[in-house]
C-alpha cells in the first residue's frame, strides 16, 4: 500500500465527514473519467461533441472534469452524441 493509500485510509478512520466528502468527490470525479474514456473510444474530440450537441467545447471539458451535480438529461445527450446508450443501475 502507498503512503497516499496509508493516509486517505487513517483519514478516513479518524474523520467521518472526511471520509464521507472523499468517497463523494471520487464518485464524482470518476463519472467525468468514464465521460472521458467513452469520448476518446468513440475516436471523437470535444470540439466534435461540442458541435453534436450544439454548445462549446468549454462546456465539454466542464463535464469531463467537474461532473458533479450533473443532470441525467444531460448524461444522456452526451451518450447519444458518442454514439453510445446511457445505462443506470441502483445497487
Amino acid at each position: 500500500m502507498s503512503d497516499l493509500s496509508e493516509y486517505l485510509e487513517y483519514r478516513k478512520g479518524k474523520d467521518s465527514g472526511f471520509a464521507r466528502n472523499y468517497e463523494e468527490g471520487y464518485q464524482e470525479f470518476k463519472i467525468g473519467v468514464l465521460l472521458r474514456q467513452a469520448r476518446e473510444d468513440a475516436g471523437l474530440t470535444q470540439e466534435e461533441v461540442a458541435r453534436k450537441l450544439k454548445t462549446r467545447k468549454s462546456a465539454i471539458s466542464r463535464i469531463e472534469n467537474h461532473a458533479e451535480d450533473i443532470r441525467l438529461s444531460t448524461l444522456g445527450k452526451y451518450a447519444k452524441a458518442i454514439g453510445k446508450k446511457l445505462q443506470l443501475t441502483v445497487g
